[in-house]
């Protein structure tokens, strides 16, 4: 394998100190005060002064329904609008195998060039897998500049006879190269038995889960429960990730405490969704609106790793969304009241350890999946998310912009 080398000069780290970063087929190697080692014989791409962080993730996305608010309209801004829209146009046939490669590959580059190297996308795949061979193509266009990994995202029923079509579909999703195993208990008749179902085809085809849980502000609903009951006592043995799991914020503190302990002991990830939460839930609370976000203080007590996305973005579900995970990590500062550092490592480094991937904190034997922005502390970058940024996977610079900014005033 040919080696790989590159010296980032004068990064800033988020303690102050300016510094170089040597980084070597794929890891980083060193990092050095600014200037003082000797890297003149090597590739060096020069920072001057701008933040060095790690490289951001999207821990949970729909790249199949990506870029289509203005074709596919919600009528009614709920969730229920945004299902009624998407599934009367699908049954249209209103996407093409090109339409949907084109534009999940436009989502892509859309998240490399703010600053995503990992990104998971669920994949509507009840249909047949045609949006998944798409998103598939679209990830080969991108290979070497971005992971992705592609959950094949059921439809319901899949419990009882009336599921068989939607079980078949599943397995010929994972045939076709489908990632990991989603789906919609609360949605399901028999929550629990969709759960049951998930967990054996995954141990089956050796794959991890993630499914959209509790998408619901009705307290009443709370599968997160029976999911964490099952993985503990089947002992099943790969990654599972609970999304959404709105419902569980409207449980009382008691509540929240006792399901985020089983939650950490099944040793399940949990994906807050504040964008398009936000806007889905509670349209009909005029009164002391509930912001639809999941217990997440509650869950990270627990212990429980908690990484933020976006879910949709500019799609029936959620008409904007920037593609860029610091507008996440404002929502998560804002309406879920954490701290600008916690709010970072929700969309970086607690998502890469939710997807399964290497360390990448800028420590020697890290992998280089760094992003470098012209802001001076994080919370700086996140209020203002600044465009002038440098993007590194694995220690080769894979995107960048420049934002330019010009006062014209009156002479």
């Amino acid at each position: 394998m040919e080696t790989t080398e590159l010296v980032l000069r004068d990064a800033r780290l988020v303690d102050g100190r300016q510094v170089d970063i040597h980084t070597l087929d794929g890891l980083v190697h060193g990092v050095h005060e600014a200037g003082v080692e000797d890297f003149a014989n090597l590739p060096c791409e020069m920072l001057d002064g701008w933040l060095i962080l790690p490289a951001m993730t999207e821990p949970h996305a729909h790249l199949d329904k990506a870029l289509t608010a203005e074709s596919v309209p919600n009528a009614t801004g709920d969730l229920e609008g945004a299902i009624d829209a998407w599934v009367s146009a699908a049954s249209a046939g209103q996407f093409s195998f090109e339409d949907t490669a084109n534009r999940a590959l436009t989502a892509m580059e859309l998240l490399l060039v703010h600053g995503v190297t990992a990104v998971r996308t669920h994949v509507n795949v009840g249909n047949g897998t045609q949006g998944l061979e798409a998103v598939l193509e679209a990830r080969r266009h991108m290979e070497g500049l971005i992971d992705v990994q592609i959950v094949a995202l059921t439809n319901v029923p899949m419990t009882g006879q009336e599921g068989r079509t939607n079980r078949a579909a599943l397995t010929a999703a994972i045939e076709a190269g489908a990632d990991l195993v989603g789906g919609c208990p609360h949605l399901d008749p028999d929550g629990p038995g969709l759960i049951g179902h998930a967990l054996e085809v995954a141990t089956e085809a050796g794959i991890g889960l993630d499914l959209h849980m509790d998408e619901d502000l009705d307290p009443s609903v709370l599968t997160l429960r029976d999911l964490a009951r099952q993985v503990i006592d089947t002992g099943f043995a790969h990654p599972v990730s609970a999304s959404h799991c709105v419902s569980l914020g409207m449980q009382s503190p008691e509540v929240q405490a006792e399901i985020a302990a089983r939650v950490a002991e099944a040793g399940i990830s949990v994906f807050p969704l504040p964008q398009t939460n936000l806007f889905l839930q509670g349209r009909g609370v005029p009164t002391a609106t509930p912001r639809g976000l999941t217990a997440i203080a509650a869950l990270r007590e627990a212990g429980v790793v908690v990484a933020a996305g976006a879910d949709n973005v500019q799609d029936p579900f959620n008409l904007v969304g920037r593609s860029d995970p610091l507008e996440t990590a404002s929502l998560l500062v804002m309406a879920g009241h954490q701290s600008p550092a916690d709010s970072y490592s929700m969309v970086s480094t607690c998502g890469r350890q939710a997807l399964g991937l290497p360390e990448a904190s800028i420590q020697p034997g890290d992998v280089a999946d760094l992003v470098a922005i012209d802001a001076p502390s994080i919370r700086a970058a996140i209020a203002d998310a600044p465009m002038s940024r440098r993007v590194f996977r694995h220690g080769v610079l894979v995107a960048s912009a420049d934002q330019q900014i010009s006062i014209h005033r009156a002479s």
